[in-house]
């Protein structure tokens, strides 16, 4: 997992690169960086990420928007 913190409108956004990973792993990485994350953009080239980060998203009532196929930004809402 990586970290990169930056900061866009006073919330700390982190990076978590899970690109080389299958499914479960870039959800339950995700789920890991919002325990203390307010926010986090995702990086992962499974193919099944995208449904696994939605449900994740959903379940637990998180913003999410695409930024590409291979990239995502989640927040708390």
């Amino acid at each position: 997992m990586t970290s990169d913190a930056a900061t866009s409108d006073a919330v700390s956004v982190v990076t978590v690169d899970t690109r080389g990973m299958r499914c479960p792993w870039p959800a339950l990485r995700l789920a890991r960086a919002m325990r203390s994350d307010a926010a986090v953009i995702l990086l992962a080239d499974d193919p099944q990420a995208g449904r696994e980060i939605a449900a994740l998203a959903a379940e637990n009532g998180w913003s999410l928007a695409a930024e590409s196929d291979e990239c995502w930004l989640v927040r708390r809402s």
